[in-house]
């Protein structure tokens, strides 16, 4: 029975989140689809359950010490049209069932109806069990009856927060529309989450077989709750199920997602204080109790079907007639009800009985790295539809001036709505963190506003939210960024910094909900264009050497009298610095003029000291350590790292250039005080650089590009080589007809069984992990031969040496197209879509593509352009 709740639909409730994804057996070979689920086709339940109380209704009058009436007026928090009295007028004994009648009140009567609603709280409360009831339904448009629970101590809180679990609820049933349709279903529904309004529900609705209606005969309604579970019958027919929620977790322990989208429940925590999502058997794992009531209208029937409430339905009593009410414990395991399922094959299905919940998916943990975001620019991004809330339009992309070319134009008609870009329309909504770049990051775009809303007094706004509105800023738009005010027909700048928004209360891990619009309801009229919305932040960036010296930053020799000198290299590097030490001890390197230090404080997370440093002729011994060295504040703060600690893990090799890449992260945590880099030194170690001659170019302090991974283009990737994995062929590079992709790599499969692709050396494996919100795994695909117009086409990535593994079919990438055979096609995955189907990206070491396991005998096939990258 919904409390304060959104109005249910007459349709099917349960929620369809596409393609279910298929996670693989770990290894080569092929996937395991089989699901263990105990199989039962059951007419009744299993006979662990053992009855431990029950009501036949076989006396003369309500037993009151199963039962107590509730006496109000107070509309069930949904503006129900009924008074529930004790009055045996409007429940009753009678031939052995219970009755509850809803009736027309007296003449003056608060409200218009009469009925009666039951509980058995402090009389029957209960964790888990079987809870059935046989029943026949009243009928007509605002009848509302219920068979539900609700928890007897609120211990997480008022409602929804403690839950709310209604076995059986329908509305107007019998009801026959103006298109002829009849309303039979009846619905199984849990209450959770946050406080209201922002409370959730979820739930499914059912028809019986054979059109029959609930409100002509008796049929029986029942659940089976254990922990973590609850499943919905009729006749002993399982039609829904929901669980708690199934949280996935990285390598670190970390929760970056939901294997099962369930329930959840949010209250404080004792130990922190803190207001907390949990993921788990809560709410739904304290006493519960009861209710059987009729309500008339409310907020659900009133505004369904014929709509309203037909007095002539309720004119004679309208009756909801329970032949018993019974409940079981498992006896198997009366402390979680587990061991005594009554199930059948398909309960676990989404496509079946298996029902989505509203649980918020945990974002995955911030990974420190900004990384910046196009919403919208000159293109839509598939990852942000483009949205219209409530006003039903559809905004579309028009051609502007040419510097702005592509832009979204949002057109409001009569009614109230909101505007923008919302990735949570997704399936799988690709959350945005903007924690790394909280103090100096901005979202910025340009808005044109067409025409004006009628309204003369509309406000701009603009709104933002995070995790599935869970938090939320509204702000006032009154002026662009150079301080004009709004003005119609003229592009204009806007800007919203982080640090701003994250002190106005938003969650800056989890963005998914962007918002720009006349304020509600004061927007007919208005046309106005989106361009440019992008999260960016200006990081700063030194130049230590690039083709020439940096005035601010000359070359030095700190204590042997040399000058260092610009030279001229190879022709990839052109002008370099030129470094050479005689014999007295030295150190060389970059320092900054007077009064001049860098500060890259913004850039600790992200940033990183790069160079490429060649050796021209050697030291006295090769045996001598190069070293790096950087200092701030004038020496106070100093960090001194060999050459080989550097990312790229290497020694100097005389005649050759080599890049070294050091992270500020490691630096600060060094002890360095990157808000006042002042020297920044290459040098053999002190007192044994005699006769060194050393190169130095591209040597700069920045934020880096998003790694990627070329695995095949062109040529074979030595790191990641071809490969069999049990076929026993070797695959070939070959020149495709194709010009545009040249040399391809091509797999041949015979008669034994193997999947193919591309696997790691040791200690190559890739980290992705920077790249989860928009990184790819891309790849082009060409089929030369099938061996069958029916055989599956897979992807499977590995990491961790086969500890996670996700398996997909290739047609259900981005572009979501089977293989054709003799045509070049481009396949595109999320890493996020594949970190939530379980993959850990941290290190990825097999990337394969194959006919399914077994079927591939006469396949050839052409890979090209294969990458791990940023999208």
């Amino acid at each position: 029975m919904r409390i304060n709740s959104v109005k249910h639909t007459t349709r099917n409730l349960s929620l369809s989140v596409g393609a279910a994804i298929a996670i693989s057996l770990t290894g080569c070979g092929g996937s395991n689809s089989d699901t263990d689920l105990k199989a039962i086709d059951t007419s009744a339940p299993v006979e662990d359950w053992v009855m431990i109380w029950n009501d036949e209704f076989d006396g003369d009058s309500i037993d009151s010490s199963k039962w107590s009436h509730e006496v109000n007026c107070s509309g069930g928090g949904n503006n129900e049209q009924q008074c529930y009295t004790d009055s045996t007028d409007n429940s009753f004994i009678a031939d052995g069932m219970l009755n509850i009648v809803a009736k027309p009140a007296e003449e003056g009567a608060d409200l218009p109806y009469t009925s009666a609603r039951l509980r058995t709280k402090y009389k029957g409360d209960w964790t888990y069990g079987r809870f059935e009831m046989r029943a026949k339904l009243p009928s007509g448009q605002g009848s509302w009856p219920a068979f539900w629970m609700l928890p007897t101590d609120e211990v997480y809180g008022t409602w929804p927060k403690s839950g709310e679990i209604d076995i059986l609820e329908a509305v107007n049933l019998g009801v026959v529309d103006a298109d002829g349709n009849e309303e039979k279903y009846i619905h199984g529904t849990l209450h959770y989450g946050r406080d209201w309004p922002q409370n959730e529900s979820s739930g499914k609705a059912y028809l019986l077989p054979d059109g029959a209606n609930p409100a002509d005969d008796f049929h029986t309604y029942a659940i089976e709750w254990q922990e973590g579970e609850i499943r919905w019958y009729v006749d002993d027919y399982l039609y829904a199920t929901q669980m708690a929620s199934e949280v996935r977790y990285n390598s670190d322990g970390e929760a970056s997602g939901l294997i099962h989208q369930g329930w959840f429940s949010e209250y404080f925590d004792i130990a922190t204080g803190e207001k907390e999502v949990h993921w788990d058997a809560s709410p739904f794992d304290q006493d519960f109790h009861i209710l059987l009531n009729l309500a008339v209208g409310g907020d659900w029937p009133s505004n369904v079907n014929n709509l309203g409430i037909d007095e002539t339905a309720f004119a004679n009593g309208q009756s909801y007639i329970i032949d018993y009410v019974r409940v079981y414990e498992c006896s198997t395991n009366p402390m979680t009800g587990k061991g005594c399922e009554t199930v059948r094959a398909g309960y676990k299905d989404e496509e079946d009985a298996l029902v989505t919940g509203k649980a918020p998916v945990p974002s995955p943990p911030s990974t420190g790295v900004v990384q910046e975001l196009t919403v919208f620019a000159d293109e839509a991004n598939p990852d942000w539809p483009i949205w219209d809330c409530c006003g039903g339009t559809t905004p579309s992309i028009e051609m502007d001036d040419d510097e702005h070319g592509a832009v979204v134009e949002f057109v409001i008609g009569s009614a109230p709505t909101v505007m923008g870009f919302n990735t949570t329309l997704l399936d799988t909504p690709v959350r945005f963190d903007a924690s790394p770049m909280l103090t100096a990051g901005a979202l910025t775009f340009d808005m044109k506003i067409v025409s004006a809303p009628v309204d003369t007094n509309s406000v701009w706004k603009f709104k933002i939210e995070s995790n599935s509105a869970s938090e939320a800023v509204e702000l006032d738009i009154t002026q662009d960024i150079d301080g004009n005010p709004l003005t119609t027909g003229t592009w204009q700048t806007f800007s919203f910094s982080m640090q701003d928004l994250a002190d106005a209360g938003l969650d800056l891990t989890a963005i998914d909900v962007i918002m720009i619009f006349p304020a509600w309801g004061t927007g007919e009229g208005a046309v106005y264009r989106v361009d440019n919305m992008e999260f960016t932040i200006d990081y700063p960036e030194l130049i230590l050497f690039e083709d020439q010296a940096n005035l601010d930053w000359p070359l030095w020799d700190c204590c042997g009298g040399s000058t260092p000198v610009e030279v001229i290299d190879d022709e990839a590097h052109g002008t370099v610095a030129e470094f050479s030490i005689g014999e007295t001890p030295t150190v060389m390197g970059f320092l900054s003029a007077e009064g001049i230090k860098f500060d890259a404080s913004l850039l600790e997370a992200v940033g990183v000291i790069q160079f490429e440093m060649k050796v021209v002729s050697g030291t006295a011994s090769d045996a001598t350590p190069w070293l790096f060295k950087a200092e701030s504040n004038g020496a106070s703060q100093a960090v001194e790292l060999d050459l080989s600690a550097s990312n790229e893990g290497v020694t100097p090799v005389t005649g050759v250039w080599q890049t070294y890449t050091f992270n500020l992260q490691d630096l600060a945590d060094a002890g360095l005080d990157l808000s006042a880099i002042d020297v920044v030194m290459i040098f053999p170690s002190w007192g044994a650089g005699e006769g060194a001659v050393y190169r130095v170019d591209n040597a700069k302090i920045f934020n880096p590009p998003p790694p990627s991974l070329t695995v095949f283009e062109n040529a074979e990737n030595p790191l990641w080589p071809m490969w069999d994995c049990c076929g026993g062929s070797t695959p070939t590079v070959e020149v495709d007809a194709d010009t545009a992709h040249g040399a391809v790599a091509e797999f041949q499969i015979g008669e034994t069984p193997t999947v193919m692709g591309f696997l790691a050396e040791d200690s190559a494996e890739f980290d992705a992990t920077t790249l989860l919100s928009n990184g790819v795994i891309k790849f082009d695909m060409k089929v030369i031969a099938t061996p069958s117009e029916d055989t599956a086409w897979l992807f499977k990535v590995e990491s961790l040496d086969a500890a996670t593994a996700v398996e997909l079919a290739v047609e259900t990438s981005n572009e979501g197209e089977p293989p054709v055979t003799g045509e070049w096609q481009t396949y595109t995955f999320d890493l996020l879509t594949l970190s939530d189907a379980g993959l850990d990206i941290s290190a990825i070491n097999v990337v394969m593509i194959f006919p399914a396991w077994g079927t591939g005998d006469g396949a050839v096939y052409r890979i090209d352009n294969l990458k791990i990258t940023s999208n």
